[in-house]
């Protein structure tokens, strides 16, 4: 997804302000160093900033997909590598292991909707019951 490019409203008001000083005086100078020359300058900094970091971002966006594309091949490759290794060693081999992958005859079969550890081993619920059997001991004190 693309990046979202910015555009400034205060760039766009101040570009409609400077057309409409440029009609009343093309060297307006209002004092303390506020000329539109000055402005027009500042607006055109602003414009080529703004220029800048959208064609940053743009640019950003194209490392983006050539990442993402260069990780998918690299992914690709590596499963294939593995691939390669169990062909020439085979998946049991310690080749295999060595390679990344999981020999066949070290892998764990679980067992589908077991619980990995015994119910022995698992805590018990106790819980705090007063009288009115819901464990809640204000409500119980006020009756």
């Amino acid at each position: 997804m693309a990046r979202r490019k910015r555009s400034s409203p205060v760039l766009e008001k101040a570009v409609r302000r400077a057309a409409g000083m440029n009609s009343i005086d093309p060297n307006l100078d209002v004092g303390n160093g506020l000329t539109l020359p000055a402005f027009s300058t500042l607006i055109e900094k602003m414009r080529t900033r703004e220029n800048a970091y959208n064609t940053a971002l743009s640019n950003l966006d194209k490392l983006y997909s050539e990442m993402l594309q260069t990780e998918r091949e690299l992914a690709d490759m590596a499963e294939h590598m593995l691939l390669g290794v169990a062909t020439q060693y085979g998946k049991s081999s310690v080749e295999y292991g060595m390679a990344g992958g999981v020999p066949k005859n070290q892998r764990r079969k679980g067992l589908r909707g077991e619980s990995l550890t015994p119910l022995s081993e698992q805590p018990a619920f106790v819980g705090n019951v007063e009288a009115n059997g819901n464990g809640n001991k204000a409500a119980a004190k006020a009756n």
